[in-house]
């Protein structure tokens, strides 16, 4: 009996195209919304799935777009590089893009995105074109990204959202800023011991100079000249008064006057932001905000020397000028209140929210309070300085973590008071007068002190996080809204 030869079944053909190939012209066909082949549709698990996969596609650009403009506002607000690259990746993770890249530089936020290995990775670039810290922008743009973390917020919306919080004006206007500015010189004047007409005449110095600035900032003029003319004009009129005050019958002592309104120009600078750059990793960030920081500070101490040098050429008298004036524990209360004013001036200068200017007069009156203990118990400026600086930083994150205010408007504001003017101006006049080792000695001394500050707020930032939070707080922090937007 003959049995059937056994025949295997045919094999159908190999596809000259490789699996990967067939289903990358699938997607892209998906995206450009032309019709996929009836005979490659099962590759696709469920019609929810492509739908969503084809809106991931259509919107990455603008989810992108929004990340990097979003960082690129906190950037020129002075946030560290680390802060921003956490916010940015936190929004691109609110839309489902969690498998991403971000690198920030001075002026430049890069982000690029890997799609697998059968994409092209995506990619989008920005530009911090200027600086000019606004703490109201500040702080809406602060909402804005919880908003993105907890709501289903279209990027459309947010991009609208973003573009209204950037061309919005200022919530005060300008008079009230001047004024503002010359509230600060006036507080700290106060705070370095200066009596009544010591601070009147730093107030209308600083008002003089934020109005001068500003008609040249409108001219175009580069803010290195901005920063001499303001050191310039901080030092003419005390100078002047002082020449002139015997003829009137007057005693007038210009130092504290000249130390208040190189504090206020000094005051806003990136310090903090890189000190925390350098600090957490950010070394090419933090180099560049350095060298910038140090090119202004060179900037106003020039304007200040050619007023003292001129000074000297008609005949002015010497000067006797302290490095440091360290108050008295008998004058603490009166100098924790112009600390706390001088934060919450230099705060309403930066155009702060109005209920934002508390906190940042607590922070003051924080940093100066620990100021003036540390020093009771014998230490030294700059541990003093770095000690007074840990409670800043420490009150300013548990301030954005009960949703108050960012902890950067807090920082800044609250070291304000303990910037070393004086210590800067002793070091300019010694070399002025060839006396270069004590002169570059003072400088650095200022420098460090300037360095303590800025690592004082960043320990106290960190050790806020150690801070357990209440146990409402948690489970409110740990439910977080699931954008639609996420990809499968």
């Amino acid at each position: 009996m003959r049995f059937p030869r056994f025949r295997s079944p045919r094999r159908p053909k190999a596809n000259p195209e490789p699996w990967h190939t067939r289903q990358h012209d699938i997607l892209g066909r998906l995206v450009r919304g032309t019709e996929a082949p009836t005979d490659t549709l099962p590759v696709l698990v469920n019609p929810e799935r492509t739908r969503l996969s084809e809106y991931y596609d259509a919107r990455l650009g603008e989810v992108l777009e929004l990340a990097v403009s979003i960082g690129s506002v906190l950037m020129a607000s002075g946030t560290s590089a680390s802060d921003t690259v956490i916010q940015v990746k936190a929004i691109a993770a609110a839309y489902g893009i969690e498998n991403c890249d971000v690198d920030v530089t001075n002026t430049v936020i890069f982000i690029a995105v890997y799609r697998g290995p059968t994409l092209p990775p995506a990619s989008t670039l920005h530009t911090v074109r200027s600086r000019a810290i606004d703490f109201s922008r500040l702080a809406a743009v602060d909402r804005l990204i919880r908003r993105i973390r907890t709501e289903p917020l279209p990027p459309p919306t947010a991009r609208a959202e973003l573009d209204r919080i950037v061309t919005a004006p200022h919530p005060y206007k300008r008079w009230v800023a001047t004024l503002a500015w010359g509230g600060l010189a006036f507080s700290l004047a106060g705070t370095l011991g200066g009596d009544l007409v010591v601070c009147l005449v730093s107030a209308l110095s600083t008002m003089l100079i934020d109005r001068v600035n500003r008609l040249l900032n409108r001219h175009g003029l580069p803010f290195f000249f901005q920063h001499a003319v303001g050191g310039a004009i901080a030092t003419a009129p005390p100078l002047a008064l002082y020449l002139l005050g015997p003829k009137f019958g007057l005693q007038f002592d210009p130092t504290i006057a000249i130390a208040a309104g190189l504090v206020v120009l000094l005051a806003g600078l990136s310090l903090v932001g890189s000190v925390q750059d350098v600090i957490t990793g950010a070394p090419v960030t933090s180099v560049a905000r350095f060298f910038e920081l140090v090119m202004l500070t060179a900037a106003t101490i020039a304007g200040v020397a050619f007023v003292l040098h001129v000074a000297a050429r008609f005949g002015a008298p010497d000067l006797t000028i302290s490095p440091n004036a360290p108050p008295a524990l008998g004058e603490l209360t009166v100098r924790v209140a112009f600390g706390a004013v001088s934060s919450a001036a230099f705060a309403l200068a930066c155009y702060t929210e109005r209920r934002a200017l508390v906190a940042a007069a607590i922070g003051g009156a924080a940093g100066v309070a620990g100021f003036l203990f540390a020093q009771g118990w014998g230490l030294s400026v700059v541990v003093a300085s770095f000690a007074a600086a840990v409670p800043v930083g420490l009150v300013g994150r548990l301030m954005e973590r009960r949703h108050l205010t960012p902890p950067l408007m807090v920082s800044i504001s609250g070291i304000t008071p303990l910037l070393p003017g004086l210590s800067l101006l002793h070091g300019v006049y010694a070399i002025l007068n060839d006396e270069l080792t004590v002169g570059f000695a003072s400088v650095l001394g200022a420098l460090a002190i300037s360095t303590a500050l800025a690592a004082g707020v960043t320990l106290g930032e960190w050790g806020s996080g150690k801070i357990r939070r209440p146990e409402k707080r948690q489970k409110s922090s740990g439910t977080q809204g699931v954008s639609p937007f996420r990809r499968p």
